[in-house]
């Protein structure tokens, strides 16, 4: 048996439990956006107009910056992570060292979003100011690329310590037999002991970004929050998540209330296609390891 199985049993366990309370927030979202649904249609997705004062209502905006500052995101933090885990799960799997670097990274998940978002505020929005300066563009300092700097930080902990154990869990015979044959470190690393373990990694990496796709209050203190599509990574912008949180309060029309959580809506099956999609890749590749093994 595989090492990384014991992800997928865990999933499809807490899946089971889960299911219910899935389907009854799905049912509320539902109920709570049928005004705007009926409304706007499909054509709320493709509209990038939000003005409640003539109750003209889009998605596009909010869906792009979703999506921009997730996958970037993840661009900027997977190396990282990478760094680290086969840093903990290959080099130095015990000892003082792996312990305190283990107890650091796994303590970046605990850190409340609104501080990373302070930190994004006081100390990566200069230093953006003066890069977007330098550049010759207009010094926001909030914006796309800000908001996925910060996210970037933030979801690191989850493929680094889902990697880690994974790669702990690869089977010593097959690394002492890549060493038996010649292979030097760097090698067995590449061609051994990742491909081994890539559908845990995987899964490490579509976690990470489910966790950027919901993230709320650290974004919405860096980036910027304007309803309009961003016209380059530097420019300000707003997510999915963010303008529920900024205009929820505020909504006192029904229509503006029911789009808002017609965005909820369309976050949560955004949400539920990335964990699935997630979910069917690990699947197939595991699949696929299998018949390589027989």
């Amino acid at each position: 048996m595989r090492g990384d199985r014991w992800l997928k049993v865990l999933l499809r366990a807490s899946g089971a439990g889960t299911a219910p309370l899935a389907l009854s927030i799905l049912i509320t979202l539902i109920f709570g956006s049928l005004p705007a649904i009926k409304k706007f249609g499909l054509h709320f997705l493709s509209s990038s107009v939000w003005n409640p004062v003539t109750d003209h209502f889009g998605l596009l905006p909010f869906l792009m910056g979703t999506i921009l500052t997730s996958i970037l995101a993840l661009l900027l933090s997977f190396p990282f992570s990478m760094a680290i885990s086969i840093f903990l799960g290959v080099y130095h799997p015990e000892g003082p060292l792996s312990k305190i670097i283990s107890y650091l990274t796994d303590l970046l998940a605990g850190i409340p979003s609104v501080i990373y978002g302070f930190w994004g505020l006081v100390f990566l929005v200069p230093l953006m100011r003066k890069l977007e300066l330098s550049l010759g563009i207009p010094p926001y300092g909030v914006g796309i690329l800000t908001a996925s700097i910060v996210l970037s930080i933030m979801i690191i902990p989850y493929t680094a310590s889902l990697s880690r154990e994974i790669l702990k869990m690869v089977p010593s015979e097959i690394v002492e037999a890549s060493y038996s044959l010649g292979a030097t470190t760097t090698e067995t690393i590449l061609k051994v002991i990742l491909p081994y373990a890539k559908s845990g990694i995987l899964a490490g990496i579509f976690l990470s970004l489910g966790r950027a796709i919901g993230e709320t209050m650290a974004v919405t203190m860096v980036i910027g929050n304007s309803n309009t599509l961003p016209s380059s990574l530097f420019a300000p912008g707003n997510t999915m998540a963010s303008v529920i949180a900024n205009e929820f309060t505020e909504a006192t029309r029904s229509i503006h209330l029911s789009s808002l959580i017609y965005i909820a809506l369309w976050l949560f099956v955004l949400t539920l296609l990335v964990n699935l999609a997630g979910n069917i890749i690990v699947t197939r590749m595991e699949v696929i390891g299998e018949k390589k093994n027989l």
